[in-house]
C-alpha cells in the first residue's frame, strides 16, 4: 500500500479538527504538510510534518499527491484553480465555490489536467444522517410527504473569524450550514424542481445572513431546511413525515464534539451516539400501529478519506464528487435570488 502524501492550505478548526487527524491515523495517508503563514501549530501537534509559508512553496513540493483547500469560502475558487494548474488532486472544502460559474470552470479544468477533485461535504457521514437514510430506504414510513431538517444554533453574538462577517461571496449561514443540509437532502430526494427562500440577519450589527428558512418543492412531497442561530432549547432536527408514520431524530452525532476534545478518530466506540438520542419512529407495519425507538447507526467520517484512497489509488468514483458540490451551489444561489426578489404574495 502506498500511503498519499497530503497538505493542509490551513490549520484552523477545520485543519485541526476535520482533516488531520483522520489523515494522521489513517495508514492509506502521510500528513506530510501544513500551510501556515506566521504560526507553526501543526508542526506543533504533529512534529514529524513540513509547515509552508505561502502556498506557491507548497504546490512547489513535488513530494505532495494531495492537498485539501480548507482555507476561508471566498478563497476556495482561487486557491484550488492554482492546486490544480499544479497537478495536485485536490479535496475542497465545502461549501465549493460561491457561484455555479467558479464551479464549472474549476469542474473543467480538473479534466483537463486529470486531476482528482471531491468537496469534503462530511456530512453524510454522521450518524443522524446515516440512520435518516436507512428509515427512508427502508419505506416503512411509505410514500414521504415532507421533510424538515434544521441546523440550529444559540449565538448572537458575532464570530471572532472577521471574514465569517463580511459580506462578501460565500459568506452567512447559507452557505456555512445551509451547504450541509442541501447536500443532505439532494442526496436522499435527489434535485427540487423549484426553490423558495428566506434569508435574514438577526443578530445585533450582523452584516451577513444568520437565519435561513428554504423549501424544496418535488412533485409529491415538500422538503424545509432551517436554520437559526437563536435556538436555545433544540428542537428535533431530523423529521420525515410519510402516509403512513413519521421519523423523529435529534441531532446527534458525536464525531466533532468528540475531536474537538482531542480524541482518537480510531478509538474504540468512534461515532455510536448515546442510547438517549435514538431516534422515534411511529408507523404502521403489518397492519399494526407501532411507535419505536430506532438505534442509530455509527458516524464515521474516516469513510470519507477511505473512499478518496480508492478514487486515487484504484481510480473508483469520488465520495463526493465536485458536480454534486456544485448542485449545492446552485440551489444556494436560487435561495439568494428568491429572497432579494422577494417574491411572494401579500
Amino acid at each position: 500500500m502506498q500511503p498519499i502524501s497530503t497538505a493542509l492550505c490551513s490549520f484552523g478548526m477545520s485543519g485541526r479538527v476535520f482533516h488531520a487527524p483522520f489523515i494522521a491515523v489513517n495508514p492509506k495517508f502521510t500528513l506530510y504538510g501544513v500551510l501556515e503563514r506566521t504560526k507553526n501549530l501543526a508542526q506543533d501537534k504533529y512534529p514529524h510534518i513540513k509547515t509552508f509559508r505561502s502556498l506557491e512553496d507548497l504546490l512547489a513540493d513535488d513530494a505532495i499527491e494531495l492537498v485539501v483547500v480548507n482555507t476561508p469560502n471566498i478563497t476556495h475558487y482561487e486557491f484550488a484553480k492554482k492546486t490544480i494548474l499544479a497537478g495536485k488532486n485536490l479535496i475542497v472544502e465545502k461549501p465549493f465555490t460561491a457561484t455555479v460559474t467558479e464551479a464549472e470552470e474549476l469542474i473543467a479544468l480538473a479534466q483537463q489536467k486529470n486531476v482528482m477533485i471531491s468537496v469534503y461535504h462530511n456530512r453524510r457521514y454522521d450518524s443522524d444522517f446515516l440512520s435518516l437514510k436507512e428509515v427512508l430506504d427502508s419505506g416503512v414510513l411509505g410514500e414521504i410527504v415532507e421533510a424538515e431538517f434544521h441546523y440550529d444554533r444559540y449565538k448572537p453574538e458575532l464570530s471572532e473569524k472577521v471574514h465569517k462577517e463580511v459580506p462578501t461571496g460565500a459568506v452567512g449561514s447559507l452557505y456555512d450550514l445551509g451547504a450541509h443540509l442541501i447536500d443532505q437532502a439532494i442526496q436522499l430526494f435527489g434535485t427540487p424542481d423549484a426553490v423558495f427562500a428566506d434569508i435574514a440577519a438577526f443578530r445585533p450589527n450582523s452584516q451577513v445572513g444568520d437565519y435561513f428558512d428554504v423549501k424544496l418543492f418535488y412533485p409529491s412531497h415538500r422538503v424545509i431546511l432551517k436554520s437559526s442561530y437563536f435556538v436555545r432549547e433544540p428542537l428535533p432536527e431530523n423529521i420525515l413525515h410519510g402516509k403512513k408514520g413519521s421519523f423523529i431524530k435529534t441531532k446527534a452525532d458525536v464525531q466533532e464534539q468528540d475531536l474537538q476534545t482531542g480524541k482518537i478518530p480510531n478509538a474504540p466506540h468512534w461515532g455510536i451516539e448515546p442510547d438517549a438520542d435514538k431516534g422515534i419512529l411511529h408507523t404502521e407495519k403489518n397492519g399494526v400501529v407501532v411507535k419505536e425507538k430506532i438505534t442509530s447507526l455509527k458516524g464515521d467520517y474516516m469513510l470519507y478519506y477511505d473512499a478518496i484512497y480508492d478514487a486515487i489509488r484504484a481510480n473508483k468514483p469520488v465520495p463526493v464528487s465536485a458536480k454534486e458540490g456544485m448542485e449545492v451551489i446552485r440551489i444556494i444561489e436560487a435561495a439568494l435570488k428568491v429572497t432579494k426578489k422577494k417574491e411572494w404574495y401579500t
